[in-house]
């Protein structure tokens, strides 16, 4: 057992990894009308796997449109060219949760089956299904069910399959046998519930080649990462002239820093209000005045509004000067100067 074992594990060492061996390919919808849009991707190790895959994607996917998110649409894989999966349009469905919302009790249900074929020869298989306003007799849903047959019927064989399908996913179908079958009994909802496509008929080529769409959607992604690359240098230069503005500031604080350490002393003095200009040139003049009191000229004394205005320690030296104790406020100074007197 033990060699057995040994055995199967080295062979199973030998084995190859498949998922290296494999490749993603760009699955694309058809020519015309959908120009080989690009739909999801699948892998694969040969082109030969992928002719026959199927691969689902919803209508809101597809067109943009939330209203038909309930739509799955089905895509067949055709051939493959490079890494290019060209796919054929294989029919739609309705979500099964979708349909189960539209029946409730006390409405009637009509389903059927119908096959049709195309003015260009591709038969497809349509199942319509219609929800009347209130229960209906046997008599009515065989009406009703024959009149959907015959709108389809006609419809078809005068419209392509582009043409059908457009009508398809567009509910141009619907309406039609809503306004058929209503003389007949109220009908709440009309709904394809599925459509197949049985049999290919003439495939139309209209629409750009596989080529231009890949020449386009270079050019596309250029424009994106040149756009983004705009932006990019956009962003630098706002970044770098952020920068510069940044250190200009800062310098400019540097440099009034340093000029205000470096300004004269001078300048700090306050400029003087012209009021205490005038009281300084009274207090001079009445210095003066007192220098020729020293000197021995008889000089009038200053008056009592003279002797308020001036500062304290002016005050404070006349006072000494006419032999007046100097102490106490400029009240009681002035007022021992008058009593001298």
């Amino acid at each position: 057992m033990a060699t057995k074992g040994a055995a199967h594990r080295a062979a199973a060492r030998k084995q190859r990894d498949k998922w290296r061996t494999k490749r993603w390919f760009t699955i694309r919808a058809p020519r015309n009308p959908w120009h080989f849009r690009p739909l999801g991707e699948t892998l694969a190790e040969t082109d030969e796997q992928l002719p026959g895959r199927i691969h689902e994607i919803t209508q809101q996917e597809v067109d943009g449109d939330f209203s038909r998110m309930h739509v799955k649409l089905r895509f067949r894989i055709t051939e493959v060219i490079g890494e290019d999966a060209l796919t054929e349009f294989a029919g739609h469905r309705l979500l099964q949760d979708h349909v189960r919302r539209q029946v409730r009790r006390h409405r009637g249900k009509i389903d059927g089956v119908v096959d049709v074929v195309t003015d260009d020869g591709h038969l497809v298989r349509l199942k319509p299904l219609m929800i009347s306003v209130r229960r209906v007799k046997s008599s009515q849903k065989s009406a009703m069910r024959k009149h959907a047959r015959d709108v389809l019927l006609q419809f078809s064989a005068r419209s392509t399959w582009v043409e059908l399908q457009q009508a398809l996913l567009s509910g141009k179908c619907e309406d039609l046998i809503r306004d058929a079958v209503s003389h007949i009994q109220s009908v709440r909802a009309v709904l394809i519930r599925s459509s197949e496509l049985m049999v290919t008929g003439v495939v139309i080529d209209a629409g750009p080649t596989l080529d231009e769409v890949h020449a386009t959607e270079e050019r596309q992604v250029a424009a994106k990462a040149a756009a983004k690359a705009a932006a990019t240098e956009t962003v630098a230069e706002d970044e770098q002239e952020s920068e510069v503005l940044a250190a200009a500031e800062a310098m400019d604080r540097v440099s009034e820093s340093s000029g205000e350490d470096e300004k004269d002393p001078a300048s700090d003095v306050e400029p003087v209000a012209e009021g205490e200009a005038a009281e300084a040139e009274s207090a001079e003049e009445e210095v003066a005045d007192d220098s020729e009191v020293d000197s021995g000229e008889d000089v009038e004394a200053p008056s009592a509004a003279a002797l308020k205005r001036m500062k304290k320690a002016e005050l404070v030296s006349y006072a000494r000067q006419v032999g007046v104790d100097p102490a106490g406020t400029k009240d009681d100074i002035i007022a021992r100067i008058h009593t001298a007197e």
